[in-house]
């Protein structure tokens, strides 16, 4: 099938609405993004962290630890053009829906949806989790079923619920789009022989990778200057830190989290039925109802809470963890409950300083820049 007779049949579906003129000046950006340094062509991340040995573990919730595994080594343009596909909604079937949609970044990277609609317009089944250090991330979804940002990046693009395109029909479309052609080729000299779908999984994970955030009130108290947290905060991270609330041990500094997969109890919004979560992935008994322990990073950017949004605000969620092991575990399910579930009994005083504490984990400040227009000539959808 030629490239042309590919765009028309994608017209034809509804795919391209129409594709602006290219003028032969188009190009990527050459810069890394903030908190990248450019080195033999490929951005590097550069943090404070990188410092820390993984061993220098302070006890629980050690400040001064370092962070896990990191995907980087893209060019500046491979993100760039991410940056772009991310927020082109020509990606999804009907046009009308694309990554920024479920991940906004005026929303965290989420989007204060109890549970996300896609382009049938329905609900999918689970809430949206944030992409901010999504690229330190070893288990992607809820239930832990993909093991790289290329992996993840299939699950929404061809979910029937969420944008619902086929693999077939969005090589189609992108090649198809002048545009698109001349900016992969920039990135990805090979595609000149044409976009392959492996192309767009590494241009959004590219992307995806960019999203640091690690410069919080908080980060500015872990590396030495010891007034950027308020009374209030200082007093909610000793909370969070103790062997009462027990937070740290899975909600471990820097990242705040342990990135394990663990069973905690927590109800299904609605009267829904249980979801069996990584239990139906691993087919092991012990992880039914089973899920990733979500960073903490923006979580108060980041409402409503839990795998289906069951908790509207901070509060609530902190106040479910001390409302006693199993409290919420549906009648009739023997859920193997992760064992530093259990009873804090926290007071009002202690809950409200935890949440005081969340809050100093907000840090936005390598913010991409939104694109004003994309390939495509669609309308931007977030």
């Amino acid at each position: 099938m030629t490239r042309a007779i590919a765009y028309l049949l994608t017209m034809m579906l509804g795919g391209v609405h129409s594709a602006p003129a290219v003028a032969a000046s188009m190009q990527l950006s050459d810069q890394c993004p903030a908190s990248f340094v450019l080195r033999d062509g490929r951005c590097w991340l550069q943090t404070p962290y990188q410092q820390y040995s993984s061993l220098m573990n302070a006890g629980v919730g050690g400040l001064k630890t370092g962070l896990p595994p990191f995907r980087d080594g893209f060019t500046p343009r491979e993100i760039d053009l991410g940056r772009l596909l991310f927020f082109d909604p020509v990606l999804s079937f009907s046009g009308k829906v694309s990554c920024a949609s479920c991940h906004n970044p005026a929303s965290g990277f989420a989007d204060h949806r109890a549970r996300s609609v896609g382009v049938a317009g329905a609900e999918v089944q689970r809430n949206a989790p944030s992409l901010w250090n999504v690229g330190f991330l070893q288990h992607l979804f809820w239930d832990g079923r993909a093991h790289s940002l290329e992996e993840q990046v299939e699950g929404p693009l061809y979910g029937r619920a969420e944008m619902g395109t086929t693999p077939d029909r969005l090589v189609a479309t992108l090649n198809g789009i002048e545009a698109y052609r001349v900016l992969f080729a920039q990135a990805m000299p090979a595609t000149a022989r044409g976009i392959r779908n492996t192309d767009v999984y590494r241009a959004l994970a590219a992307f995806e990778s960019s999203l640091i955030s690690l410069n919080s009130r908080y980060d500015l108290y872990a590396h030495g200057l010891t007034d950027a947290l308020s009374p209030a905060e200082l007093e909610g991270l000793n909370v969070f830190r103790s062997f009462v609330a027990r937070c740290a041990e899975c909600h471990t500094p820097p990242l705040f989290t342990n990135q394990q997969l663990a069973v905690i109890g927590m109800p299904e919004p609605d009267g829904r039925p249980l979801d069996p979560g990584a239990g139906a992935v691993t087919h092991e008994p012990r992880l039914r109802g089973g899920f990733k322990v979500p960073s903490l990073r923006n979580v108060a950017l980041t409402a409503p809470y839990g795998h289906a949004g069951q908790f509207k605000t901070l509060r609530e969620t902190v106040a479910f963890y001390s409302g006693g092991r199993g409290h919420a575990v549906p009648r009739g399910e023997q859920l193997q409950l992760h064992w530093h579930i259990w009873e804090p009994k926290l007071s009002d005083r202690e809950l409200d300083r935890l949440v005081d504490f969340l809050g100093a984990l907000t840090d936005e400040a390598f913010m991409p820049t939104t694109p004003t227009s994309v390939p495509s000539g669609l309308p931007i959808r977030n």
